[in-house]
Order: C-alpha cells, then sequence, then structure tokens
C-alpha cells in the first residue's frame, strides 16, 4: 500500500471514530497559502485537522510544534511518521521571533500552516486569550486567515490523558480574513492586538463561544 493511500485509510478512521460533523471546509483555498488558525484543547486536533485537510487540498499541511515533542525516542519516531503527511514546524517558544521567522519561509512558498492562537491547549475548554504571533504572521507573509472553531476534542482527550475516549467532534470552518489593509502601515502592538481579538472572535463564535478578552 501507498503511504498517500495509507494515510487515506487512517484518516478515514480517525474520521469515523472522533467526528461528528464538519462544516464549511469549502471555505479553505486551494491554490494559495494561507493560515488554519482552531481554538486549542487537545493533541487530537492535529491527527484530526489533517484527517480532513489533507485529503481536500491534496496536499500536506504544516504545523508548528513545541521542540518539546521531540524529546524521547517514541516521540521521535512517531511525529518523523507522522511527517509523512504533515510536516512540525519544531520551534523553541523561548525564541518565538525565530520560529515566526521560519513559518513565514513556508508562507511564502505556499504552504498551508496550522498554528493555534492561544498558544497551548486549554485546561477548562474555554477559549484563552489570543497572542499576537499570528497577527504578526499574516502581516509579514501577507496571506489570510481561516478561522477553525472545534467543538468536543476537550472530552476526547484532555491535557493529562493518553487514551482518547470514543466521543465525537465537531468542527466549523470559516471564512478567510484578509488583512491587506494594513499591509502598508507600521506595525503597532495596537494593530497586533486589533487583529488578533478580530480572529479571536471569529474562532470563539465557530466554537459556540464567548471571547472577553
Amino acid at each position: 500500500m501507498r503511504p498517500f493511500s495509507f494515510a487515506r485509510y487512517i484518516f478515514s478512521l480517525i474520521l469515523k471514530l472522533w467526528v461528528q460533523e464538519i462544516n464549511g471546509l469549502e471555505n479553505l483555498p486551494k491554490n494559495q497559502a494561507f493560515m488554519l488558525c482552531p481554538n486549542h484543547c487537545s493533541y487530537i486536533e492535529h491527527f484530526i485537522i489533517g484527517a480532513i485537510t489533507i485529503p481536500y487540498l491534496n496536499k500536506k499541511i504544516h504545523i508548528l510544534a513545541k521542540k518539546e515533542h521531540y524529546d524521547s525516542f517514541v516521540q521521535r519516531t512517531w511525529h518523523r511518521l507522522w511527517n509523512s503527511f504533515v510536516y512540525q514546524i519544531p520551534i523553541d517558544r523561548n525564541k518565538g521571533e525565530k520560529a515566526l521567522k521560519t513559518a513565514v519561509h513556508y508562507l511564502k512558498r505556499g504552504a498551508v500552516l496550522v498554528i493555534y492562537p492561544e498558544g497551548t491547549r486549554s485546561l477548562t475548554e474555554k477559549i484563552q486569550k489570543g497572542k499576537t504571533g499570528v497577527a504578526r504572521l499574516s502581516l509579514w507573509a501577507k496571506v489570510p486567515v481561516v478561522p477553525l472553531g472545534i467543538i468536543g476534542t476537550f472530552g476526547i482527550l484532555p491535557k493529562g490523558k493518553i487514551i482518547p475516549k470514543m466521543k465525537k467532534a465537531k468542527l466549523n470552518f470559516g471564512k478567510p480574513i484578509y488583512f491587506d489593509k494594513y499591509y502598508d502601515k507600521p506595525i503597532t502592538k495596537k494593530m497586533l492586538r486589533a487583529i488578533t481579538t478580530r480572529i479571536m472572535l471569529e474562532i470563539a463564535k465557530l466554537s459556540n463561544q464567548s471571547y472577553d478578552y
């Protein structure tokens, strides 16, 4: 069985086991780079997002992953296998600027980048305050942001658990948000926060939450 054929089998299995509903998949641009920005409650979201988007886009996606994921032999082996279909960009969270520049490199070459604006998984399932890295990336790489609201993954595999429960998730893909009106303006903290808030409000709406930051 060819690697991508095997991947499609695995993707189909993931969708049958843990996905109940998918809305708005047609909002993903097929012919340009973009950032897909979901809320973040569980590691299983990496696999669910990949299982949905890779067959639809017919290409790899890129995910920013903290370098700690490569600390052990088991983690390195698993991530190397997964890299056949989802290219993970290891980042040092203490060197954020360098990580962002690496991401821009891929975006300018047409990549699809999955990045969680909250920066880490929620411990309560509630949406957290968004970090401004996504806004900075959008302006530097001049690419749109597709918000994604995920519902139910916290119940499948919350932080601290290693065995997923047999529950179902719902994914709502929003329409691309373009920030081209900012491209020729000096980047300020106020601008970055305004863009981040716009993105987070959309993610919150798509995940049936409120964003109060």
